[in-house]
């Protein structure tokens, strides 16, 4: 129905993203950011096209047909990232015992940094506020 499925997709750097189109119509998919420049040109369902994101930062991801589509791809360099649940919770697995710079990042708020220490027992508990006057939480 129009709509890139997710919104928001974080992928580490080297990942390959199929665009796959379920529509019955054409689409043509495209960005034109600095961390990855692309045009798939025109596709309709059943065809999926692949993009390799083989630099770090922030991809816009339109449709030059439909101009509501949108969505972004973050492409990270580790693995450690997770998205946000329907509350606004979210987990980080798996992250070994050390000292780390956690960004809470919003596609139109300015992001928030916070440096934590994970324990090699127990959870590590790091609340982030995002916004105008936004303060970070302890």
């Amino acid at each position: 129905d129009g709509t890139f499925l997710p919104h928001v997709l974080p992928v580490m750097v080297g990942d390959t993203v199929e665009m796959l189109n379920e529509d019955n119509i054409f689409h043509n998919v495209f960005s034109l950011s600095d961390a990855r420049e692309f045009d798939l040109g025109l596709y309709q369902k059943p065809e999926k096209k692949s993009v390799v994101f083989d630099k770090v930062g922030r991809v816009d991801v339109m449709c030059s047909i439909h101009t509501q589509m949108s969505c972004v791809v973050l492409v990270l360099e580790n693995s450690f990232f997770a998205l946000t649940d329907g509350t606004g919770r979210y987990a980080i697995k798996g992250l070994p015992a050390g000292k780390y710079v956690v960004r809470a990042w919003h596609e139109r708020l300015p992001s928030v940094r916070r440096e934590i220490v994970v324990e090699a027992e127990g959870e590590t508990k790091a609340d982030f506020v995002l916004g105008p006057g936004g303060k970070k939480a302890e």
